[in-house]
């Protein structure tokens, strides 16, 4: 099992940590890697760009000129696309460049991330973030003491006030949740720290295959499967076993009716044909 050193906020080692193997010591996989950063980078995208029409750019709507007998092409408006100052044809439109992606590759993804930065010392576990003032002066001192780089990413429990006033001053610092951390986020800071309770809900969150961060791994237990109601039959197999009841049985035998005497003929008639 993968074990990180945990430090304080002065940098001095204080004990140690187990992380999940499947967390923090998987293969990095690079192709999730990469379509999770092009998913991410997709939704950020604003989509404002806007091109005008032939119905919206400034101009009179009268024909320039009659149809026949100039010698000119003929022309219907002076907004028309090959004109100067005319409208465009299929230019862009405001549009969202967002798609949807698979938890399971959202989720494989942050494992490969977290990975990656375990196996390049690049994770640092904090004992807890409990710092005495919300200035970012002192907390830039803090950093130094954890050997933070020129980009650092905090991964800590949304609340604590302190925290959050004294890194959003800093440049090349974020402080994000858990639940709301981004495989773009990981691959782009170059120094990760997490707390001892989030390296341990992360292992915990992440370890299941459709789990995402903050949800539960989602495992069902036998317990639970034991008491779940009895399935009820089929109607197919149900009106089936009926016409089988019914075939078997005999048929009962309906009695036949008597038949009608043929009325005598008048002498002199035919039969119609």
């Amino acid at each position: 099992m993968a074990v990180a050193e945990v430090l304080n906020l002065d940098g001095k080692a204080t004990g140690q940590v187990e992380l999940a193997d499947a967390v923090f010591a998987a293969r990095v996989n690079q192709y999730l890697l990469h379509e999770a950063v092009r998913w991410y980078l997709a939704g950020q995208r604003a989509g404002t760009h806007k091109t005008k029409g032939r119905g919206e750019v400034s101009g009179s709507g009268r024909k320039l000129w009659k149809q026949k007998g100039t010698g000119r092409a003929r022309v219907g408006s002076i907004r028309s696309s090959i004109w100067r100052k005319g409208g465009t044809v299929h230019g862009p439109q405001p549009r969202s460049y967002a798609y949807a992606l698979p938890r399971k590759m959202v989720v494989g993804a942050l494992r490969s991330a977290l990975s990656a930065k375990f196996a390049d010392q690049k994770l640092t576990v904090v004992e807890d973030w409990t710092l005495g003032s919300h200035k970012s002066k002192e907390f830039r001192k803090v950093l130094s003491l954890l050997d933070g780089g020129r980009t650092v990413l905090v991964v800590h429990e949304a609340g604590n006030h302190n925290l959050e006033l004294a890194s959003r001053n800093l440049e090349g610092v974020k402080v994000v949740a858990p639940s709301a951390l981004q495989p773009y986020d990981l691959l782009r800071h170059e120094r990760i720290m997490l707390s001892k309770e989030t390296a341990l809900r992360l292992g915990r969150s992440l370890s299941g295959m459709g789990a995402a961060p903050g949800e539960a791994s989602g495992e069902v237990t036998m317990e639970a499967t034991t008491e779940a109601a009895p399935v009820k039959a089929p109607a197919k197999a149900a009106g089936t076993a009926k016409a089988a009841t019914r075939k078997s049985a005999p048929a009962a035998e309906k009695p036949k009716a008597a038949r009608k005497p043929k009325a005598a003929k008048a002498p002199g008639v035919k039969d119609k044909e």
